[in-house]
């Protein structure tokens, strides 16, 4: 490259900044916004057309409390262990009757969606040894790695789907496959989940801010960038052989800029309101934006949105506390959310996946909450899921000092999602072989 001194550290150090300052996005970025339009998709397509699958993920983040979510109703030791919170048999939305569970009354929407057909509950989903603390049982989750080591395993799926295994065949990342563009995480941060070894996702808190903000590093950037786009031009002309790779640097420096260049097709994308009356909530808000990026065609295959606090210590409630208002939330953000994609036609594109860090104790505390537990249940919703209920709930009898034991790996649901949803090879991104649950219908 001609500036040698771009590299992966200064990009870094200098960062590719996401200001709220009015400042255009640079010129040399202009010529670009045509291709990478092309990788996210024309944003005037018509809703419905394209075929590639979509995963949303919604994180419950703090640790939701699964039993008060899916109510074992049919469980004495609940009444007993729950005297202040437990809810009722009689106000249990019922899922299934030869169990005896069902679902916190403040989860109409879920309801709703279930006798739809479109939901499918795992019921007691965890890992082995798990591990009670908010960062490790998440670092565990997002890495998909009970050492909580590693890349994120979302982010090692685009790393294996857009660049091989992460490197060409110098060694070198190159971009040849269907994953297409990152994927795109609303919120001040992108979480651990999402983060590769090559690939970063696009992540943003408030599509207004998501802006390119022009700075010291613009001349180094055009620079390095008119050599790519030179280069690029050289090959496709036959001047250089199609087999040269890029470098480390270069392929940094594309990747980002063009993530850079993809934040005013996003904003124009969210610009575009849906149809549906989303509730005016943190979740409501994050899957409005999602729905409208849908709608506009990016052809982002992850979104990932996140909201609580589930860690529900005090004060938890039965059917009007705290945990009852973030369900609430929850179930009438997904009912809108697929109301919307189906007046799209989205709906049989679009996977959602949630899921949350742990569940609770079985007994509540002596401040009427729980504290933090094992295993809990996860959701996958959208006409494609095996509807219903998977599994039985965990034995409320038999526990291991005080916790449910968790009777599915959370990353055996990875694997059919991965597989059977995303037509990734799980084995590699899992970097293990996990049993597929089956996701899909038959």
């Amino acid at each position: 490259m001609t500036n040698a001194a771009f590299t992966r550290r200064s990009l870094i150090k200098h960062g590719l900044l996401m200001a709220s300052a009015s400042v255009a996005i640079p010129a040399f970025l202009d010529r670009s916004a045509l291709a990478m339009g092309e990788m996210l998709g024309d944003l005037s397509s018509v809703p419905g057309v394209p075929d590639e699958h979509v995963l949303v993920v919604v994180q419950m983040s703090g640790g939701n409390d699964g039993l008060n979510t899916v109510v074992p109703a049919f469980s004495p030791e609940y009444y007993r262990l729950r005297q202040g919170i437990a809810i009722a048999d009689k106000e249990a939305l019922s899922l299934d009757k030869k169990q005896g569970i069902g679902l916190h009354p403040a989860l109409t929407g879920v309801k709703d969606l279930f006798d739809a057909g479109l939901v499918s509950l795992i019921q007691g989903v965890g890992y082995p040894n798990p591990n009670r603390s908010h960062f490790k049982s998440m670092d565990v989750w997002h890495t998909a790695d009970v050492t909580a080591t590693g890349n994120g395993w979302l982010g090692r799926y685009f790393d294996a789907e857009c660049c091989g295994e992460g490197k060409g065949e110098s060694g070198t990342p190159e971009s040849n496959s269907q994953a297409g563009p990152p994927g795109i995480a609303i919120g001040r941060t992108a979480p651990l989940a999402m983060e590769g070894g090559v690939i970063k996702p696009v992540a943003f808190e408030d599509p207004s801010l998501f802006k390119w903000s022009a700075g010291e590093m613009d001349k180094n950037l055009a620079s390095a960038y008119d050599e790519l786009n030179r280069r690029d031009d050289m090959i496709a002309g036959g001047a250089v052989p199609s087999k040269k790779k890029q470098t480390n640097a270069e392929f940094l420096v594309r990747t980002s800029l063009d993530a850079q260049v993809s934040s005013d097709l996003i904003r124009k994308a969210v610009a575009k309101k849906p149809v549906t009356t989303f509730p005016q909530t943190d979740l409501g808000r994050q899957l409005s934006m999602v729905a409208s990026m849908i709608k506009a065609g990016l052809k982002t295959r992850v979104y990932y949105t996140s909201f609580g606090s589930f860690d529900t210590h005090a004060g938890q409630g039965g059917t009007n506390g705290r945990h009852a208002q973030l369900l609430k939330q929850f179930g009438d953000a997904m009912k809108a959310f697929y109301t919307e994609l189906k007046a799209q036609g989205n709906d049989s594109r679009v996977m959602t996946m949630n899921f949350s860090e742990f569940g609770r104790r079985v007994g509540q505390n002596a401040s009427q909450g729980t504290d933090h537990g094992t295993a809990a249940p996860m959701m996958l919703f959208g006409p494609m899921v095996r509807a219903g209920v998977m599994n039985e709930h965990p034995s409320m009898r038999d526990l291991d000092e005080g916790d449910l034991k968790f009777t599915m790996d959370f990353r055996n649901v990875y694997a059919g999602v991965l597989g059977q949803w995303l037509k990734a090879d799980a084995n590699k991104v899992l970097d293990g072989k996990f049993k597929a649950m089956d996701v899909l219908k038959g």
